[in-house]
């Protein structure tokens, strides 16, 4: 396996190489060699960064960018500490097609770039989670220092690209640069991947959040508890949804309703 290309592999996806030695149980002194090339993967590790890095092991050892499924966890309610959770597997063309539609409701707005795309996916998909206790995309995000960032975006947004269905633009909104990404008006979503209560939360989010501006709606992501409670480069959990104040919670709680 070529060295550069785990290396490559985690710094896409805003990883350490503390985290990553954690997550297959080696050093970080042992990792370092195994970017370096100075030591084998053993195929337990092997199928660990795999999974990590949302791969299908074959794909991972053929080196491959991506499959078109993200694995994340399923949630186990606890009231522990150290919060681990484990939901079914996702297809990314959920993802791609709640992007588009996203891109073709709301992409012509002056405020909305980068930055407003990544939190409202991110909210979209956190809040569905606090809501009904069920996955709507089940996307892996990663706590940055400006919020949080979905890790199927870029790769999904080149193909994208590559298909002429969407076109990235650097602009400026007021002051500050940002890159908007505009859809061909061609394009049609499919949202036959959404059931009718999806489909009516995305247009909520889209609601209520379309008008910020990115550091309005940054400031609201880093008020909530997924993202407090986050390490910097690390994957952000979906249980830490029930433990959210009343700035960032969608969901009426009463004394029948356990968590």
């Amino acid at each position: 396996m070529t060295p550069n290309y785990i290396k490559t592999l985690r710094e896409k996806n805003k990883l350490t190489q503390e985290y990553l030695a954690g997550e297959i149980g080696v050093s970080r002194p042992t990792y370092m060699q195994i970017e370096q090339g100075q030591r084998d993967l053993t195929v337990t590790e092997a199928r660990k960064l795999a999974d990590i890095f949302c791969l299908a092991l074959e794909d991972f050892l053929a080196e491959k960018t991506m499959t078109v499924k993200i694995k994340t966890k399923k949630k186990v309610k606890s009231a522990e500490t150290d919060i681990r959770i484990d939901v079914p597997q996702e297809y990314a063309d959920k993802f791609r097609e709640v992007l588009l539609y996203i891109l073709k409701k709301i992409g012509g707005k002056p405020n909305v770039g980068m930055t407003v795309l990544y939190k409202i996916l991110y909210f979209i998909d956190f809040d569905y989670y606090e809501k009904y206790e069920e996955q709507l995309m089940g996307a892996l995000y990663i706590k940055n220092n400006f919020g949080p960032t979905p890790v199927m975006f870029e790769k999904i947004m080149q193909d994208l690209v590559k298909e002429n269905k969407v076109e990235p633009i650097k602009s400026k909104f007021y002051q500050y640069p940002q890159t908007k990404y505009i859809i061909n008006p061609e394009i049609e979503p499919d949202l036959s991947v959404l059931d009718g209560r999806e489909k009516e939360h995305v247009d909520w989010e889209l609601d209520r959040l379309s008008n910020m501006t990115a550091a309005e709606i940054s400031s609201l992501s880093h008020k909530d508890i997924p993202w407090i409670m986050g390490e910097l480069g690390k994957p952000m959990h979906y249980e830490a949804v029930f433990y959210r104040t009343d700035d960032t919670s969608v969901r009426k709680y009463d004394d029948e309703d356990p968590l």
